[in-house]
């Protein structure tokens, strides 16, 4: 690939095309991960989808990338405390990651100041996701080194703010600006970075790829989905998630009940109904991705949707999106 024009994430990270592959659970398989950074962007594990989903261990799962390419790869490492077990399973994760070699950490949820400690000791990069610049603000002051700006058309849980009205609100901090949401396609990319983003975050048009280990039910899902087709439902995790309108999702709804709703808002019992959610968003985003419409068709996917044609090969969609930012210059 012609490497004459960069940007501050790509100079920094060591990578050819500011694009990375988010992480996604139950999405990130370690072939997914490969391709994308074989191909020049950035492919990022996502450590719960390697372990329970895809029966790697985090140490064999990296390995199993590095045999395909030794370009950097990123490593997703969601910080939120409020379950000890789990933070010391993270911290044990990144640890393996950094002997491992990786050096690019996406963080998100909570206090990222740890990782940020142990990364940096290694000399590596952190950014972090945010929705607003109140919490750009607390990530900076722990340290991070870029920001992920998770916009309003994002899958997942999305942010509330357009890709443009983000990068106005948080373009003053000085560091790297990575967009995530709504890029389904090369134009759409080009434009982003057009706006002043180091980079773009893609998630839901990896999952519509040859190497993704999704469904062939969920991949055609999106394919087919237009904007419209994506709406928010709490059910899975007590917040607001992006998923498909599916008739499954059609006939349960997208509100919680009145007992949850109340759960929820009480400052006691909110921690303890959203780690109850978590949970069962795990299983049911794992067996529905996998296994299609035969199971609970919850399918994580943002209005980028309406950008995917068809389902392609990894390296194909990185090409197509370098050569559309190339030519914008």
């Amino acid at each position: 690939m012609d490497g004459s024009r960069s940007t501050p994430f790509t100079s920094r990270v060591g990578v050819e095309v500011p694009l990375i592959c988010g992480a996604m659970y139950p999405c990130s398989n370690p072939e997914l991960i490969a391709a994308v950074s074989a191909a020049g962007g950035i492919g990022i594990v996502q450590p719960l989808s390697m372990i329970y989903v895809h029966g790697c261990e985090l140490r064999e799962g990296l390995r199993k990338i590095r045999e395909i390419t030794d370009r950097p790869i990123g490593f997703n490492a969601i910080v939120e405390k409020s379950v000890k077990a789990y933070e010391d399973r993270m911290r044990r994760w990144v640890d393996v990651a950094l002997e491992e070699g990786v050096r690019f950490f996406i963080t998100a949820l909570g206090n990222p100041r740890w990782v940020v400690d142990a990364v940096h000791a290694a000399g590596g990069i952190v950014y972090h996701d945010v929705t607003e610049r109140r919490w750009a603000e607390k990530a900076l002051a722990s340290g991070v080194d870029g920001l992920i700006c998770v916009n309003e058309r994002a899958g997942g849980h999305a942010g509330e703010r357009s890709a443009a009205a983000l990068y106005e609100e948080l373009a003053d901090l000085d560091v790297p600006l990575i967009c995530a949401g709504g890029i389904g396609d090369p134009q759409t990319f080009a434009q982003v970075l057009g706006l002043g983003y180091a980079g773009a975050q893609v998630g839901t048009r990896f999952i519509a790829t040859s190497e993704c280990h999704a469904h062939d039910e969920y991949k055609q899902a999106i394919v087919d989905a237009a904007e419209d087709d994506i709406v928010l439902t709490v059910k899975l995790s007590g917040v607001p998630v992006s998923v498909i309108n599916t008739p499954f999702v059609q006939r349960v709804g997208t509100d919680a009940g009145p007992i949850a709703r109340r759960l929820l808002r009480w400052r006691r019992t909110k921690h303890w109904m959203r780690s109850f959610y978590a949970l069962r968003a795990l299983r049911q985003l794992k067996h529905a991705s996998l296994e299609g419409s035969a199971y609970r068709d919850y399918w994580q996917a943002g209005k980028s949707v309406a950008g995917v044609e068809r389902v392609r090969p990894a390296a194909e969609i990185v090409q197509s999106f370098a050569e559309a930012w190339r030519a914008s210059r």
